[in-house]
């Protein structure tokens, strides 16, 4: 997942806490919490099922791709470009469409469709606006949240980068050495997952 589950659930925890009141009214808001929670892991998760999806069907025809010298790499970003279209996914990665953040623009805005469609029918929340208002909020918080989240990033893997000694990236090293510096660069963006 391109955003980790504990930013996720912040990122749910933030949008409840700054949907301005004059937008929407709020009776539970641990229940609009959990809601945009779901919402947003349920959509960040769609392209990584599909990834399994596109790796079960290359692993029936590995044989058949080794001895034609078909490269893994190359077939499973056609096959996952061709189930994408069929589909109508939206990519999650910004990088992947030009977007400066990691999560794309268009994927934001889809989330955005969706978690206002679910607060317009929740029983916890009531809209004080037309409904695309309230959209427009959620994608304007999205997007401040989330550039913040993508500074801290960039900063972590830059930190592992500055290493005396190489760390490879995808190694389980890197991992553990940018999930700490991530931690730390959110700390001092004042950004708290533990809360």
């Amino acid at each position: 997942m391109l955003i980790p589950k504990e930013f996720v659930t912040y990122l749910a925890r933030q949008l409840t806490a700054k949907l301005p009141a004059n937008l929407i009214e709020l009776s539970n808001p641990e229940a609009v919490v959990v809601l945009m929670d779901e919402i947003i892991l349920e959509e960040l998760t769609v392209e990584d099922r599909l990834n399994e999806e596109v790796r079960g069907i290359l692993e029936e025809y590995s044989v058949y791709m080794a001895n034609n010298g078909i490269s893994y790499s190359e077939m499973f970003r056609k096959i996952k470009n061709q189930l994408v279209a069929q589909r109508k996914i939206v990519r999650a990665s910004g990088r992947d469409t030009g977007d400066a953040m990691k999560l794309s623009r268009d994927k934001i805005n889809e989330i955005s469709h969706k978690l206002a469609n679910a607060l317009r029918k929740a029983r916890e929340c009531r809209l004080r606006r037309d409904l695309n208002d309230v959209r427009l909020e959620v994608v304007r918080l999205m997007t401040d949240i989330l550039t913040n989240e993508d500074k801290a990033d960039k900063a972590a893997r830059a930190k592992v980068r500055t290493l005396k000694r190489e760390v490879q990236e995808g190694s389980e090293e890197f991992d553990l050495l940018h999930k700490r510096y991530y931690a730390d660069e959110l700390k001092a963006l004042g950004i708290d997952l533990g809360r």
